[in-house]
């Protein structure tokens, strides 16, 4: 079964990619393969992102899924095409078990982080929970989610940081929490796409600016983040959902070119850490 050793202790810091929600079969191996091939090529450990169902849309009529199971199976697909490890996230507890049956990672979306009996059913599956804190809680508070995990007897946890709310329309980043999480001994992500959200727009529809992409990941990498979370699409303008803040595929490998000499450069640095 696939675990955090799978991750950690790698030449490089590990990517969690792809789209944000799984709109078809194709779609999903397309950027799968692009993707596992770049992160090869750079030795970077590589874990497939795409959600089998959004269920927290600012409006009705948005863009949900094409069906669990269906996502699902092209989730499984994903991993015994390509042999790599894959993520979702789930939304109530009862989707645990379903999702574990397909994935790898077990993610729980921000605003559900303070869900007890969901992120018990996650540990529970036995898989890697990946925890996202939410914009309304300090970094601190992450260690309680965590140890939930942990209380349930699952010690495969990783947290990941995207962004603080500020005011009623953005959001912001404080690199401190970085190495603030890392301080309870869990692996800690960031989530450069999501970070740069800005939710709760007049129109209904969550806006974004992935133009800052690079410079949260550069910053997140610089302060010692474990590994990052990007959803990317081959055309963002017409992804079925969050496309306002998803890095275009094409331009991955040069941003992670870019973050390799950024990590190189730190492992090289004996100067105290920040």
């Amino acid at each position: 079964m696939f675990s955090l050793a799978d991750l950690q202790n790698k030449p490089r810091f590990f990517l969690l990619a792809g789209p944000c929600v799984i709109e078809g079969e194709r779609m999903a191996l397309e950027i799968a393969e692009e993707i596992a091939g770049i992160a090869q090529r750079w030795q970077i450990p590589y874990v497939f992102k795409g959600s089998y169902r959004k269920a927290n849309r600012s409006r009705l009529d948005s863009f949900t899924g094409i069906g669990d199971e269906k996502a699902l199976k092209i989730l499984r697909k994903v991993h015994e095409t390509l042999g790599i490890p894959t993520v979702t996230d789930i939304h109530e507890t009862h989707e645990a078990d379903m999702a574990a049956e397909y994935v790898d990672v077990l993610q729980i979306p921000a605003f559900l982080c303070r869900q007890t009996d969901l992120l018990v059913a996650a540990a529970k599956t036995g898989k890697v929970v990946n925890i996202k804190k939410g914009q309304f809680l300090s970094p601190a508070a992450m260690q309680f989610a965590a140890q939930k995990v942990l209380d349930a007897g699952n010690p495969n946890v990783m947290l990941t940081e995207r962004g603080t709310t500020f005011g009623y329309t953005d959001l912001v980043v404080d690199f401190r929490g970085i190495p603030e999480m890392k301080q309870f001994g869990f692996p800690v992500v960031m989530d450069a796409t999501h970070s740069l959200q800005q939710p709760n727009q007049t129109s209904g529809v969550t806006g974004g600016m992935p133009a800052l992409i690079e410079t949260i990941a550069k910053a997140a990498i610089a302060v010692g983040a474990d590994g990052l979370f990007i959803e990317t699409h081959p055309n963002p303008a017409e992804a079925k959902s969050d496309g306002a803040n998803m890095l275009p595929l094409a331009s991955l490998e040069g941003l992670l070119q870019k973050l390799i000499r950024i990590w190189e450069a730190i492992q090289d640095d004996n100067s105290p850490n920040i």
